[in-house]
């Protein structure tokens, strides 16, 4: 049964992907400040966004609204690495790799929009 948003494996994933975020984030040169403000903002926008949804799962409706802002935050932050991915060629293979892994968090989010049910958790 799922009683704290820490039960949610988005979650948790999300906290994962927001430390190796700041870590390559720190990678990046200073020319690419805007990117570094950017990716820290989304990244650090979906565990809050789950969370909070999650505060007010009574609501179904609201729960996957919060759902669908955090897709669209870690999409934001693929679009960011694969601009990364271009601008800095030392950086390439890692970006694309950490896109690889917020892709992955966007289908278990969309996942569990599609599939939440309020009361049924």
């Amino acid at each position: 049964m799922i009683r704290d948003v820490m039960d949610l494996d988005v979650y948790i994933l999300s906290l994962r992907l927001l430390k190796k975020l700041y870590f390559f984030l720190r990678k990046l040169p200073q020319s690419e400040y805007d990117t570094v403000r950017q990716g820290k903002r989304a990244g650090k926008s979906i565990p809050a966004l789950i969370a909070e949804g999650f505060a007010k799962r009574s609501s179904e409706l609201e729960f996957k609204r919060y759902l669908i802002m955090a897709i669209g935050s870690s999409d934001e932050i693929i679009s960011h690495l694969r601009t990364v991915a271009i601008a800095v060629p030392g950086l390439t293979e890692e970006a694309k790799v950490l896109a690889g892994e917020y892709k992955i968090l966007s289908k278990k989010l969309n996942k569990l929009h599609s599939v939440w049910r309020s009361g049924n958790f």
